[in-house]
């Protein structure tokens, strides 16, 4: 663990920021090696010093560096997006997410309705039979992966929709 090992004679980034005398028993030497001295000063910025070594003197000493490392991503977060932080970030997965999940079921949606119209040897743009749910046996291994959610991209008279036409709009 870091916190054992020895370190030079030199203060710690978060010493040197704050101008003060760094000790042996420095709280944040372990964790801001002098050579990192800008992880300190955005985590400083963000959530000060002393609400720092208050949350480093109530986290196990097992868990301290995890902690700082949370704190320096989460203070980079804020200082990239000062309102949502981290969650600015999940969010923005989890829109692509969707976004990627609806192309996916396009794509198998238009697998299907092209495997069909090929068995049936019917029109690409005219959907003159009823989708049964069913697929040909042409289809081979793509049955399996073929998902449920698929058949929901039907219309009520049974046609497959080609949603290339609908925005994505969310």
């Amino acid at each position: 663990m870091r916190s054992h090992e020895p370190r030079s004679t030199s203060s710690c980034a978060a010493c040197k920021l704050l101008k003060r005398r760094c000790t042996p028993n420095c709280l944040f030497a372990p964790y801001f090696r002098s050579d990192e001295p800008k992880k300190f000063a955005k985590v400083h910025k963000v959530f000060g010093a002393s609400n720092v070594s208050k949350i480093l003197v109530e986290v196990p000493e097992e868990q301290r560096e995890d902690t700082v490392n949370s704190l320096a991503y989460e203070a980079e977060a804020r200082i990239r997006d000062p309102v949502y932080g981290c969650i600015g970030a999940i969010a923005m997965l989890q829109r692509k997410m969707v976004e990627l999940q609806l192309d996916l079921a396009v794509a198998r949606a238009r697998l299907a309705r092209y495997t069909a119209n090929s068995a049936t040897t019917v029109n690409d743009r005219a959907c003159t039979q009823p989708f049964s749910g069913e697929l040909p046996a042409a289809c081979g291994g793509l049955i399996e992966s073929f998902n449920q959610n698929s058949l929901e991209l039907m219309s009520p008279d049974g046609c497959m929709n080609d949603f290339i036409q609908f925005p994505y709009g969310f």
